[in-house]
């Protein structure tokens, strides 16, 4: 089936397929509103209420095994803190809605399918991902498509599922698994910069020619292991140095006269700001005020690189 979605997305005139490798969960946030200096909000991830809610409320068995003594009294201290309705927000935003996939769980039923994963591990899904690529890509080559795949948010493994597109590392693997340019990757600074090992700039050089979609997004980083989502050219990926590596590879396939040279590029997610607060009919991270300014600053960078870098 997937291989028809392929060709059916070929004839639609569809070239850049973007897709992910996250088993059960998609991307994860523990608030969905939170509160900046700026009077903004923005999404987060807060690592204690998470592993609060896994440990204490969720009760995933053997939970324990993937944090740290000092996490889980940490965890342990914040439950006595939260209020029902608290720990209710936490669960929504966790598994009762999951903001990128139209399944929502009860506890019971999300036990469950983590319960499928009990024997996958990093390796047999690695596994499995190789010989999916191996399924697809040739069909991929023969109807021009790029296939391009979304690294894991956040980079860690949560639940105790398995994460395999989270480091540089992870990248080799995937695109030596097929060695064609049809096998390629949505470089999402925001996902691969909530690790701090990942250097953004140096691993954009490096699968530069393989990077067929560009999501452009900044993290900050808290001291806990939190980090939510900052503004666009705040937080701790050097943005600028990013759109520029990004802007020379596109002048290099320019060079070589390809007509598929462009790297699209989006502001991806952006702050709740001014009249969009209180709107109900918004995705998570998809705002339009947020986004726009987000645009609005990205362009201005493209703008002084054209002017002044490869002029």
């Amino acid at each position: 089936y997937y291989r028809d979605s392929i060709r059916a997305l070929a004839k639609a005139g569809i070239a850049t397929v973007c897709y992910n490798f996250m088993p059960v969960v998609d991307w994860t946030r523990t608030d969905l509103a939170y509160r900046l200096p700026t009077t903004g909000y923005a999404l987060r991830f807060d690592a204690i209420d998470f592993a609060a809610y896994d440990l204490f409320v969720l009760k995933r068995v053997n939970a324990e095994a993937g944090y740290t003594p000092a996490r889980i009294a940490e965890a342990e201290a914040r439950l006595k803190e939260l209020s029902s309705e608290a720990i209710d927000r936490i669960e929504r935003n966790l598994i009762a809605g999951l903001p990128a996939t139209e399944r929502s769980y009860d506890r019971d039923s999300f036990r469950e399918a983590l319960a499928d994963y009990d024997a996958i591990g990093p390796k047999e899904l690695r596994d499995n991902l190789a010989w999916f690529l191996r399924e697809i890509i040739p069909v991929a080559e023969e109807e021009g498509v790029r296939m391009c795949i979304h690294p894991d948010d956040p980079p860690f493994s949560l639940y105790g599922l398995p994460r395999i597109v989270s480091t540089a590392e992870d990248a080799r693997f995937i695109l030596n698994a097929v060695d064609s340019p049809a096998n390629g990757l949505t470089f999402c600074t925001g996902s691969y910069g909530t690790r701090a090992d990942n250097d953004i700039v140096a691993m954009i050089k490096e699968f530069a020619d393989r990077i067929h979609f560009a999501h452009l997004r900044n993290i900050t980083i808290e001291d806990d292991g939190s980090f939510h989502e900052a503004e666009h050219l705040e937080g701790g990926t050097d943005m600028a140095h990013v759109i520029l590596a990004l802007m020379q590879e596109e002048a290099r396939r320019r060079r070589e006269g390809r007509a598929d040279w462009r790297i699209p590029m989006r502001p991806d997610h952006g702050h709740l700001l001014a009249d969009d607060i209180g709107k109900t009919r918004l995705n998570p991270g998809y705002s339009l005020i947020g986004r726009l300014k987000g645009l609005a600053e990205l362009r201005g960078i493209m703008r002084a690189i054209e002017r002044f870098e490869l002029a």
